[in-house]
């Protein structure tokens, strides 16, 4: 019997037991509004039941278990073999394992399928942001293999399979398989035509032997891998396999594990080729031309992650305050934590809405929203990647002292929380690609005016931020120096036109006043009192 001083009261419940996709309104909304109605149905039985086995007591045990379990590399078998295997906590499989029968590598292969799994991603990992990224690198690889018909032919069915069939074996003995990325090496970071890997050709058409260090490869224990190498005529990508098809094992050897800030059930490594086999993927000298359209793909999935995050810290600092009470009343109807609250849900929905926009602009494939991509991609992989750690601690703050310890699961969202603004291309080369796009590519710059114009004249202050913005576009002296003014001005505009146009007239004001209008502080809680805050927050609440 526990001692009279020992009696907890006043402790809000773990938030388990629910449909993470239904609680969420704003990402409901914009299945709805985006999917082919035909499609409407099945997708949203598909999300519910992802969302409601995310929300459930024994998945949200698995990601806890998972990241406190992380990877260990085994460089060498028992007998001094060397093996290069990274062990899993069977938790990681588990949600690994989910993922992929949940389609989240299988959007190129069904109608909406980057609508659908874009919102089945978001949802999905709120559990456990880790096991996303092969994941995300399996999805993203297949736009890359299509430069070779052959080989998306080979391996397309592999990648888009929603069976995860794990162990390393060749790929056509795999009912499923899945792929990382290495690009990055220590000498040139960002700068991958910095590469040193070379690549000699050998005596079959089409295959290389590489040799040289990636500093940076994702997903170790994937069955294939898409990397730059310098080959005679250029840095090429290649496609290189973790297991020959006579069933040998290539050279890949993982010489470390990264020992990370966050995304700790997550295996990054640095591997060494030494006459490794490979496969060219696209011509010689178009390497980063071959593998840009992967790039493209993972970006977006970084937006997706935050926008994931950025969720799951919301409704758990909503969740809290529903529940906590203080100073003669509940937190969530103090005004000044409601105005909190109401700040954070605003940053939240605007994420969500421009990601599953960008989603939907995937499905659609044509000319003018690829040209919609060129220029919306870049701007929200630097703008809601950035916004998400901020969003991380002030969450985690609104949980008071019980956010700081780890069992409230708030310090694993914030050790996460950076990791999409650095993944796939940090704040400062995000910006400067987008200055590439409106220099070389106007149809880009066209394309996202027309959308942003859609919603002119139906808020006073977002009709204002375009023409300031115009006015900025307008003028190109020192346009590097201020390129992440501009980015910034260009991701809020476009998030003020999508949710002046979807979003219910209370975050859509609040949203307007503050972001576009200026009526802000430098901290989240500083809207302005008049807003219909409560609104906004109730709207942000995780019950369904």
């Amino acid at each position: 019997m526990a001692a009279s001083t020992h009696t907890v009261t006043n402790q809000a419940p773990p938030l388990v037991g629910y449909d993470v996709f239904a609680a969420d309104r704003a990402l409901v909304e914009a299945v709805e509004r985006h999917l082919d109605p035909q499609l409407l149905d099945e997708a949203r039985d598909e999300l519910t039941t992802l969302g409601r086995t995310t929300g459930s007591a024994q998945v949200q045990e698995w990601g806890v278990l998972a990241n406190e379990n992380p990877p260990k590399l085994r460089t060498h078998d028992r007998y001094g073999n060397r093996i290069d295997e990274v062990e899993f906590h069977p938790s990681w499989h588990r949600l690994l394992g989910k993922g992929v029968s949940a389609g989240l590598t299988a959007a190129w292969s069904r109608p909406g399928g980057h609508l659908r799994r874009a919102a089945g991603f978001i949802v999905w990992t709120q559990a456990e942001a880790g096991h996303g990224c092969p994941l995300s690198m399996t999805h993203a690889a297949v736009p890359a293999l299509r430069t070779d018909p052959a080989l998306a032919a080979e391996w397309e069915p592999r990648l888009t399979s929603t069976v995860y069939d794990q162990g390393l074996r060749p790929a056509a003995r795999k009912a499923g398989v899945l792929f990382g990325m290495g690009m990055t090496e220590k000498q040139g970071g960002s700068d991958v035509r910095a590469n040193t890997t070379e690549a000699r050709p050998l005596a079959e058409d089409g295959t290389y032997a590489l040799t040289g260090h990636k500093w940076f490869c994702s997903a170790p224990m994937s069955d294939g891998f898409l990397v730059l190498a310098q080959a005679p005529g250029g840095l090429t990508c290649f496609l290189v396999p973790r297991v020959l098809e006579d069933g040998t094992r290539n050279v890949f050897r993982v010489q470390r594990l990264k020992d990370k800030l966050g995304n700790r059930s997550n295996a990054s490594s640095e591997v060494e080729f030494d006459g490794t086999w490979g496969r060219r993927v696209g011509d010689e000298g178009r390497g980063v031309r071959t593998i840009i359209e992967m790039v493209s793909a993972t970006r977006l999935d970084c937006v997706l992650g935050a926008a994931s995050l950025m969720r799951q810290a919301v409704a758990q600092a909503v969740h809290h305050s529903a529940h906590r009470e203080a100073f003669g009343g509940k937190l969530i109807d103090k005004p000044l934590m409601r105005n909190v609250l109401a700040d954070l849900a605003l940053e939240s929905e605007a994420a969500t809405t421009l990601a599953m926009r960008l989603a939907a602009a995937y499905d659609d494939g044509g000319e003018e929203e690829r040209a919609f991509l060129r220029l919306a991609v870049p701007a929200a992989k630097y703008w809601v990647t950035k916004r998400c750690t901020p969003v991380a601690v002030e969450a985690l703050e609104c949980l008071g002292g019980n956010g700081y310890v780890e069992e409230s699961g708030m310090p694993r969202l914030l050790r996460e929380s950076p990791l999409n603004s650095i993944w796939e291309g940090a704040g400062n080369v995000q910006a400067l690609d987008l200055l590439r796009a409106l220099q070389r590519e106007p149809q880009a710059l066209n394309a996202f005016l027309r959308e942003v114009g859609l919603a002119r004249g139906a808020d006073h202050r977002l009709d204002g931020a375009i023409k300031n913005l115009l006015a900025e576009l307008a003028d190109l002296d020192g346009i590097e120096a201020r390129a992440r003014r501009l980015v910034e001005r260009i991701a809020l505009v476009l998030q003020g036109s999508l949710l002046v146009r979807y979003a219910p007239p209370e975050v859509a004001d609040a949203f307007c006043a503050s972001r576009l209008g200026g009526d802000w502080g430098s901290a989240f809680g500083t809207l302005p009192h008049s807003l219909d805050l409560a609104t906004v927050v109730e709207r942000a609440r995780p019950v369904s």
